[in-house]
């Protein structure tokens, strides 16, 4: 069941039910046809009518950096979203690389419907919108389709537990073409058991291997975000830390030993051992 909730605003936030919680389009004061999405008061994307390149959020800004270097610059790409929200980076690659195929997977159909009517897709756009689990809309993905995959996956705040395990990345595997880039929007704190678990499972699909967090989410210091990344072929870890320090919240990227250091020796996750990511703890959305 919907209800509107009216400000006094030129422009009036959006307040719907839908079937993952209470999602709510927030307009962006500082820019005019703006919004930001949040389900039961988290935020999930961030979204630009008028400039569908611009990135708000910094893990979304990480995760553009990573869908500018999967080719060279403009050439179109064939990419899959794995969890829609606002379905902020299909609009990003849609603006940056034109005539690029993309499949976004999103089982909150209700959300897909609410984002469809009040932030609408450009018609020109070649995404295509899949109401359906993760993994469920992975088997429908021919083998080797992919230059990109990217998890963005939250019930909540929180990464189901069916999607941090090997026999998830091996679907995902599949579905990458030769050299192609598995990227992954991860949420964890301290003592970060999560995190290093993620990275131990990537490493047993993923011979290469780069992490993307602000300094103080790798120490263990706070909650937050960190970009996983992986391919069968070489990355190009030294431009992607050139970018991310470039940020207006600089992050730093580990690969190579340093990651291996960091994942400490942590187990990779089955089906079978997998739970959800940890919730925020409260304050995180303050």
């Amino acid at each position: 069941m919907a209800r509107n909730k009216r400000t006094r605003e030129a422009r009036e936030a959006v307040v719907e039910t839908v079937d993952g919680g209470l999602a709510e389009l927030m307009p962006d004061r500082d820019r005019p046809r703006a919004w930001t999405l949040l389900v039961d008061g988290a935020p999930q994307s961030h979204v630009d009518l008028d400039d569908p390149a611009y990135l708000d959020f910094e893990y979304q800004r990480r995760l553009g950096h990573i869908a500018d270097l999967v080719a060279p610059p403009g050439r179109p790409v064939r990419a899959v979203h794995l969890g829609g929200g606002a379905f902020t980076l299909a609009r990003y690659i849609a603006a940056t690389r034109p005539r690029s195929t993309q499949q976004v997977v999103e089982r909150d159909t209700a959300l897909v419907r609410l984002v469809r009517r009040e932030l609408p897709l450009d018609p020109q756009a070649r995404i295509r919108v899949r109401g359906t689990d993760a993994r469920e809309g992975l088997t429908r993905i021919a083998d080797g389709w992919a230059d990109l995959v990217i998890a963005d996956v939250f019930s909540g705040a929180r990464t189901p537990a069916h999607l941090t395990s090997t026999e998830f990345l091996t679907d995902v595997r599949r579905v990458l073409a030769p050299g192609g880039y598995y990227a992954a929007n991860l949420a964890d704190g301290p003592p970060l058991a999560h995190l290093r678990g993620q990275l131990a499972t990537a490493a047993a699909l993923f011979p290469e291997l780069a992490l993307a967090a602000d300094p103080a989410v790798l120490r263990g210091k706070r909650f937050g975000n960190a970009v996983l990344l992986g391919s069968d072929g070489p990355l190009p870890v030294a431009e992607l830390t050139r970018r991310c320090a470039g940020d207006p919240h600089p992050c730093r990227v580990e690969h190579g030993r340093g990651l291996r250091d960091f994942s400490g020796g942590a187990a990779a996750v089955t089906d079978a051992a997998a739970v959800a990511s940890p919730a925020p703890p409260p304050s995180v959305f303050r």
